[in-house]
């Protein structure tokens, strides 16, 4: 039977956030130039994106101050959106004194939601806790003006019985959106329309689906999310991302067109974006989603390192891949340490991180390894 205009159409068109300027500006290895955001930036907006999510902060001196100016200056910060880490109250302050500073309008908050997630990150797999430090984060925005979205990090893998109260606490402290963020590739699409129908029956709720396309499912997903009820989809430049990539915008945004008569958007503009953030994130000419690529299992915080199982849908050795460190200049001392435990080499960390970092900015920000930081630690030794 043939399918009819009527019934392909949307009954509510979803608006679409992008996140190359953080998720997949924070992708292990990948450090996008303020020159790169602002070209990025402005192509989105062209395209007809509603909504630009740029950078992170979580307290004062934010590494992404420069890529949030730059984006603000070229599209404005009302269509722009900065995620501010969520671990206390007081850490929640500083963080927003720092997006007040840099003119940030609308907020993201990254609020673990699994039991695993919240342990790793808040110290408490308590529901009840994780309730009071969502309240507490949203009603301190809301009374400073900002608009807010709340995630659930790893929103997938969390139970209904959980999920459905952190949603309405969260709508009930006033937040103005939520995020179901599938932060680990977990879902089919019709397991997606059932979580996704599950909170969008919340008064005053509005959804939006974040996936990660480890399984290639990512935009299936999305627009499973939208057939049940979720109002935006977040999706990145050519799919860049970490675990595998994001939803990728380009067939997002055709698969509206060829699927949905979705005629929105100047589709135009989608291969000059991808030309230009390949070459901001140095991955040549194309980015490959899915568990066997070089950057699947790729990763530049200790904590991913040390705990992969919170992040992975499934191990990296199950498809005969590695898991690896790549880095440029997102440096801490605990990476360091990370790098360099069991190797025999012993350096002053403190010291040693900033000459390392210092010498990566002088050299053009190379990518290393876990063997070349442990090489430039006895290069480190000998100066």
């Amino acid at each position: 039977m043939a399918v009819t205009p009527a019934e392909t159409s949307l009954p509510v068109p979803p608006h679409l956030s992008d996140a190359t300027l953080r998720d997949s500006a924070h992708m292990a290895g990948v450090e996008f130039g303020p020159r790169d955001a602002a070209e990025i930036a402005r192509l989105l907006v062209r395209t007809g994106i509603d909504l630009v999510e740029v950078g992170m902060v979580s307290g004062p001196g934010s590494k992404d101050a420069a890529l949030i100016e730059a984006t603000h200056e070229a599209i404005g910060p009302e269509r722009s959106m900065t995620l501010v880490v969520v671990r206390d109250r007081h850490q929640v302050a500083t963080a927003l004194d720092e997006a007040a500073r840099l003119g940030v309008r609308h907020i993201m908050y990254s609020i673990p939601t699994s039991e695993q997630h919240a342990k790793l990150k808040l110290d408490s797999p308590s529901a009840k806790f994780l309730h009071v430090v969502a309240r507490s984060a949203i009603s301190q925005a809301k009374d400073r003006g900002f608009h807010v979205t709340f995630s659930g990090e790893d929103g997938a893998r969390t139970p209904r019985e959980r999920l459905v109260p952190y949603v309405e606490a969260g709508f009930e402290a006033g937040a103005d959106r939520f995020r179901l963020a599938e932060t680990v590739a977990y879902l089919s699409p019709w397991q997606m329309e059932e979580v996704i129908s599950d909170i969008t029956v919340i008064d005053g709720s509005e959804i939006e689906i974040h996936s990660h396309n480890m399984l290639g499912m990512a935009v299936a997903n999305s627009l499973a999310a939208v057939r049940a009820g979720a109002r935006w989809i977040s999706a990145t430049v050519g799919g860049i991302g970490e675990r595998g990539g994001n939803a990728p915008l380009a067939e997002l945004l055709t698969a509206l067109r060829v699927i949905h008569d979705d005629r929105r958007f100047d589709l135009t503009h989608l291969t000059e974006l991808s030309r230009i953030a390949l070459r901001g994130a140095g991955l040549g000419e194309a980015f490959q989603s899915g568990p066997t690529t070089p950057h699947a299992f790729a990763y530049e915080l200790p904590g991913q390192l040390l705990h992969p199982e919170a992040y992975e849908t499934l191990p990296a050795e199950l498809v005969g891949n590695t898991r690896e460190l790549k880095v440029r200049t997102r440096l801490t001392g605990a990476l360091v340490r990370w790098a360099l435990d069991d190797s025999g080499v012993v350096v002053d960390i403190d010291a040693f991180t900033p000459w390392l970092v210092a010498r990566q900015e002088a050299e053009g920000a190379p990518l290393l390894d876990r063997d070349a930081i442990r090489k430039a630690a006895v290069d480190f030794q000998n100066v």
